[in-house]
């Protein structure tokens, strides 16, 4: 897991963001959905502010509805509404209508009349009345595009052409195949002819509204854009395009005025809704302007304005859903873009925006995963949420004065999803080193110190390093001895060992203590390492006293159980040896496997010391620099040797107890007798150390309930008988040089 983690899991926050970038380019339908919620709430939080503008809708509400009838209406009704607005001087008037059929009411389409024998050709035909008063007014005629197809084609008024520069007219226009359309009176009589269809989102809102269609291989205006041209005299509609990208904007041209409008698109030719939503003042029910005598203040509201016929009436099916309404009349739609056009106010999405954005994207998540394995999650976290910040701010900055719609989304969501899943390939990391320290040093450190190292893994150099260091060694004396015992009964033997090498080992890791190796009865630990100890030679000389003091409770608890047995028990006795010195420490083995150990002189003496305690007949035996760096102990000295292996005498001493000991007045005479016995013995002059000796036997066995050094004395006393026959010469120098490990 860690090496995958090392050599793969790093890349898949590059993978993140690259991915991010290419979907980010990509127009898949759940971005752009993603995207569409977000600037919804900008319109919401800060909808376009209505401005009086000479736009204005003809209402066809319940209201008018109810005073002059039902829906449809005469053609004659129609005809005296398009004269009363043509007579306030309105600039044009588009019907949000498609007058598809002719008027069931007219005298030639009723039965019983013909029945009558009146001469009908008398009579007004409705569809000649309104188209004879269709052409005198700038009426814009309103059609459907829709799916499926057929062979009817609409009027197409609008001088219209599309950029001769441009090798692709207009990819991405909605096109369509069939039509509805208005009858003919009434199309070749208007001077204006536009559809009036919407395709809304995925989500059924409206949030783009088309200005030109295709129908088969010719391109349409659409209601609002034909009743801009209308009203401003323009003479030519050009439609701007991109080469491989689309329509970029229209532009209204009035030669003789000089006059240009242009309009920004999207590359569909699509204006995207600034929605104001809805507006009392932009309403003027039909019946107002029908009345016999209209109220001035309706004829000033009417007067020189874009005027677009349609229906409020939830009953007549026209309700749209917008980002701030969940249904509003379809003819509003119309009125709106004319107020966007008029008022140069639209939102716009340049090509440049996703471009930044892909950029934005790539700086700051490219900082992230640079930053996260230098400084971390924290700091990185700060940076990230300051670059998501930025990014909304930014946003919201580029909507409210500008108008452009600037994603913050997606940027947010792919530096999340790249801080997330570094800092959590870090976080597993980390853990997966962890539970390598776990599962290496578990077994010979104390849990506390596995978890500090765990939580510091600094602290430990896997490639070694040099640092002074305290080393213990013990096993049991007589071990061959004991097995023999144990020849049949493995079992024994094993229960044996585990029972004293588990209360041994947790005497060593209960002073912080880090053992290094079990072999057979032996065990190997050291201090200072793999974490800092400062009082690493203390640790070690409190962890030997205690481990003596656990084995006679152990021989205590065994002899209580043998003899229960009937057995003949025989304790156990163990010899510790403790050094400190300089050794190199760390991961040393093969390829294949290895251990966290220690190498160096001062560990081989700590062994030899070890060997050194059944010769001088004492538990603990330490070295010169233990007594110096654990100065709070009780010692007296063994010997000054030369041990198996090395050249360099070292003097040794023996480990009693903690600093009380050392001031007990029984202990304290019976180390200045005992340093007296050194000094003569050292110095050659035998009877005096023999004398001596028989001091020091009786002192030893008064101190603190009894001090067992006899065999100490015994050895002494027969160096000294021997050294009387045979002097060791003028020369010496004190040194015993010692033959056994």
């Amino acid at each position: 897991m860690r090496r995958f983690l090392k050599r793969w899991a790093h890349f898949l926050p590059a993978v993140l963001l690259l991915g991010a970038i290419v979907v980010k380019g990509s127009q898949f339908y759940f971005v752009e959905d993603a995207q569409n919620l977000i600037f919804d709430q900008f319109q919401r939080w800060k909808p376009r502010k209505y401005e009086p503008v000479p736009v204005r809708i003809v209402d066809l509400d319940d209201e008018s509805l109810a005073r002059l009838g039902q829906w449809p209406w005469s053609r004659i009704r129609v005809a005296e509404l398009v004269d009363r607005l043509r007579q306030l001087g309105v600039k044009a008037i588009g019907f949000d209508i498609v007058f598809a059929e002719s008027d069931r009411t007219s005298p030639s389409r009723i039965p019983e009349l013909k029945t009558l024998n009146i001469e009908l050709g008398r009579l007004p035909d409705h569809d000649k009345v309104f188209a004879q008063a269709v052409a005198k007014a700038p009426v814009v005629t309103g059609f459907v595009l829709k799916g499926g197809k057929n062979e009817v084609t609409p009027a197409l008024k609008s001088p219209m052409r599309v950029d001769a520069a441009r090798t692709i007219p207009w990819l991405g226009v909605n096109r369509f195949n069939a039509a509805v359309v208005n009858i003919p009176e009434v199309e070749k009589a208007a001077p204006g002819n536009g559809n009036f269809s919407f395709q809304p989102e995925r989500d059924g809102v409206i949030r783009r509204v088309p200005l030109i269609f295709g129908l088969r291989d010719q391109v349409y205006p659409s209601l609002s854009l034909e009743a801009l041209r209308l009203a401003s005299d323009a003479d030519q509609v050009i439609v701007k395009t991109v080469p491989r990208t689309g329509v970029e904007s229209i532009r209204l041209v009035n030669s003789k005025q000089r006059r240009v409008v242009d309009i920004p698109t999207d590359q569909s030719g699509r204006v995207l809704l600034y929605d104001s939503n809805w507006q009392d003042v932009r309403f003027v029910p039909a019946w107002k302007v029908l009345e016999k005598k209209i109220d001035p203040k309706v004829a000033e509201l009417l007067r020189g304005n874009i005027i677009f016929v349609g229906t409020s009436a939830p009953g007549l099916m026209d309700l749209r859903t917008t980002p701030l309404a969940r249904a509003t009349a379809g003819v509003g739609l119309h009125a709106q873009i004319t107020e966007q056009v008029l008022l140069q106010k639209f939102l716009k999405r340049p090509e440049w925006i996703p471009g930044a954005e892909a950029l934005f994207i790539l700086l700051f998540g490219g900082a992230l995963l640079y930053l996260l394995p230098r400084v971390g999650a924290t700091w990185c976290g700060l940076v990230g949420a300051g670059a998501v910040g930025f990014a909304w701010a930014l946003s919201w900055y580029g909507f409210s004065f500008f108008g452009y719609l600037i994603d913050p989304l997606i940027p947010a969501v792919t530096l999340m999803l790249v801080y997330v899943s570094s800092s959590l390939i870090s976080y597993m990391e980390t853990e997966a080193d962890k539970q390598q320290i776990r599962s290496a040093f578990g077994q010979y450190l104390s849990p506390v110190l596995v978890e500090q190292l765990a939580d510091h893994p600094e602290k430990l150099a896997l490639g070694g390093e040099m640092k002074e260091m305290t080393l213990l060694f013990t096993d049991i004396r007589g071990f061959t001895t004991i097995s023999e015992r144990f020849a049949d009964n493995p079992t024994g033997l094993t229960q044996l060992i585990n029972g004293f090498l588990t209360p041994m080992t947790d005497v060593i890791l209960g002073n912080k203590g880090t053992v290094d190796k079990y072999m057979g009865d032996c065990i190997m630990a050291f201090w200072n390492a793999p974490l800092d100890d400062a009082d690493h030679a203390a640790n070690a000389c409190r962890s030997a006293l205690e481990m003596e003091r656990r084995l006679r409770e152990l021989n205590q608890t065994w002899e209580a159980k043998v003899k229960k047995e009937g057995g003949t028990f025989v304790p156990i006795h163990t010899g510790v040896g403790i050094n400190t010195g300089v050794c190199c420490v760390g991961n040393m083995g093969s390829q294949q496997r290895f251990d966290y150990s220690v190498l160096g002189d001062d560990v081989n003496l700590a062994s030899r010391l070890e060997g050194q305690s059944k010769t001088y007949g004492v538990e603990i035996v330490v070295g010169e620099n233990t007594r110096q760096k654990a100065p709070g102990f009780t010692y007296l000295e063994l010997d000054l040797i030369r041990v198996k292996g090395k050249t360099k005498p070292v003097r040794i001493y023996t480990l009693l107890g903690d600093g009380g000991l050392g001031k007990d007045a029984a202990f304290q005479e019976l180390a200045e007798q005992h340093e007296k016995l050194l000094t003569a013995y050292r110095e050659q002059e035998w009877p005096t150390a023999v004398k001596i000796l028989a001091k020091t036997s009786k002192l030893a066995a008064s101190v603190n309930g009894g001090i067992d050094l006899e065999k100490l004395y015994k050895l002494y006393a027969e160096r000294i008988k021997t050294f009387r026959v045979d002097p060791p010469g003028k020369d010496w120098d004190g040194v015993f040089i010692a033959t056994s490990k």
